[in-house]
């Protein structure tokens, strides 16, 4: 069944009231503030650069699968495939029809968390959490490349399931409320239960597996992100701990036996970057939720998320990227990286058959061009919340954009579709065609870290006179005009937004001439440490004509 992203102009019900906002090409540019070589034989971390946290990983013959945490973004849990560890593909979008999920009311950082990709008898599994809907569930397809099936709902509470498989058995792993009153905030367990996969139904008992963490005397937080492999006899469970910020790490236990008792590594944490000093340059921080993967050629690779602040106060929105380490055993151990090391931006590539570079590039410094000419928008582009009836189309080399609902509705869904900002130095441009009816009319470029955290930047009416404006909001419920300046929308005008690490300028051009409305303005607006969540930068166009 076609996306409601890719349905075709024939299903597209136009607005009876107004004219679509017409865009036509978009355009980004990114590169990195780290200067970085890579040499022959070599791979760059972040592998997935941008907005792909919680990375997933499992291993199908030769080819590697990985699916990230999307949240409230839709189409939803991108899937990517790769032969090498290192270049990746995307393939699909296991969310990607309305009646699969319903995020009505759901903010940007909530819905589908940490999820889980596995395979078993001909079939893929991804076992999730859809936070403030209705709890954990599975989906299933024969292709990872879909279509994928609609969620099988399950009956216990907390998040970050993951599916462990022995032979014919599954077991699901997650994090849920301990056996026992909280004793402090974030005090967290890890629980297994079995899965019966053909009847889609939990069996038996639960068993509390971890309590709190590494050493609860401790008092460890959020526990969670869990997943359990065995070798040689063991074992192994690894999972995050610390919370995902700058306190992030990665622990391991084992057992002789799946339900315990589990005996924490005295060597933990196996990864973090907590000791290390901030302000280091082109510093990685907030390493954690890992998963780790055997290749065909018996060697261990963990991939994880971490971040990348373009200063010293962590700052960054991009959001969190997923990155590749071997993983080194010792003494009956996993480690991903000793303590006190930085992760590394340059390092050996896996020992795996070579791969070609993919066509649009996921690590290092690239740039696109969408010229709006195909039957549908390619899978990378994402809005916010499920829309239930489709609100632009694809004609004559451009995007048509109706008007939705307004940016930090929650209860409805923003003309708004874009594409990850994947760099800290990052242009993004388009071409607009559009004359605002009314006062409050705008269709421009909108960059949305959350509901309460964005700007606007485009053409809109104040007074009885079109204008180029730029509106912020700043963890509020309300615009602020930063900028305007009289604009003709005659014709095409050309939007052009510049981010330079916590600095964004904003460029406009009419007949040629170009001219900056704004320069140096703050952009830490859109930072994950001011904004909050889990999300990064989306950009792209959006469309608002408000009722009145």
């Amino acid at each position: 069944m076609p996306s409601i992203l890719s349905l075709s102009l024939s299903l597209f019900a136009a607005s009876a009231h107004a004219a679509p906002a017409r865009f036509e090409r978009f355009t980004y540019k990114g590169h990195s503030t780290e200067k970085v070589v890579v040499k022959p034989g070599e791979y760059r971390n972040p592998i997935l650069t941008g907005y792909y946290p919680d990375p997933s990983v499992t291993r199908v013959g030769d080819d590697y699968y990985l699916v990230n945490s999307s949240f409230a973004h839709y189409p939803g849990l991108p899937i990517f495939r790769s032969k090498d560890l290192v270049n990746w593909t995307q393939i699909a979008n296991a969310i990607d029809r309305p009646e699969q999920l319903n995020f009505d009311g759901r903010r940007t950082s909530q819905a589908v968390f940490a999820p889980d990709i596995s395979y078993h008898d001909g079939t893929f599994y991804i076992v999730n959490t859809c936070v403030e809907c209705k709890g954990n569930f599975v989906i299933t397809a024969r292709d990872p490349a879909g279509p994928w099936s609609n969620p099988l709902w399950l009956p216990f509470e907390g998040i970050d399931p993951s599916i462990y498989w022995e032979g014919d058995k599954a077991y699901i792993v997650n994090n849920r409320a301990p056996d026992e009153a909280p004793r402090y905030d974030g005090h967290r367990a890890i629980w297994i239960q079995e899965y019966d996969w053909r009847t889609g139904k939990m069996v038996g008992e639960s068993t509390q597996l971890i309590n709190g963490g590494v050493d609860i005397a401790r008092k460890p937080v959020w526990i969670e992100g869990p997943h359990i492999f065995r070798k040689e006899g063991y074992y192994y469970l690894t999972a995050a701990e610390g919370g995902t910020s700058v306190n992030h790490s990665q622990v391991v236990f084992r057992s002789k036996d799946l339900r315990g008792p589990y005996v924490p590594f005295d060597g933990n944490p196996i990864l973090t970057q907590r000791d290390l000093d901030p302000a280091r340059p082109d510093m990685i921080g907030s390493a954690g939720h890992a998963e780790l993967v055997q290749t065909q050629n018996g060697d261990w690779w963990a991939t994880f998320l971490a971040v990348r602040p373009y200063d010293g106060d962590d700052h960054y929105n991009i959001g969190r990227e997923t990155f590749l380490l071997p993983v080194e055993w010792k003494d009956g151990w996993p480690i991903i990286l000793p303590r006190g090391q930085a992760i590394p931006h340059v390092l050996k590539a896996p020992n795996l058959p070579a791969q070609a570079k993919p066509i649009l590039p996921t690590s290092g410094d690239f740039a696109y061009i969408e010229e709006f000419d195909g039957a549908a928008l390619p899978m990378e582009w994402v809005g916010i919340r499920t829309p239930q009836k489709p609100f632009y189309h694809l004609t004559g080399g451009a995007l048509a954009l109706e008007s939705g609902a307004s940016l930090g509705d929650l209860n409805g869904v923003p003309a708004f579709i874009g594409r990850r900002q994947q760099h800290s130095n990052a242009t993004f441009s388009t071409t607009l065609r559009y004359t605002p009816a009314k006062d409050g009319d705008r269709a421009g470029l909108a960059a949305v870290q959350s509901d309460r955290s964005n700007l606007f930047f485009g053409l809109t009416r104040i007074a009885g006179k079109p204008v180029v404006a730029l509106y912020t909001r700043d963890t509020a419920d309300a615009d602020t005009l930063v900028a305007s300046a009289p604009v003709a929308t005659s014709g095409p005008v050309t939007l052009t937004i510049r981010a330079t690490g916590g600095t964004i300028a904003f460029d406009y051009g009419v007949d040629g001439a170009i001219k900056t409305l704004k320069a140096d303005v703050d952009a830490t607006l859109l930072s994950t440490k001011k904004a909050g969540g889990f999300v990064g930068t989306v950009v792209g166009p959006y469309h608002y004509m408000p009722a009145n």
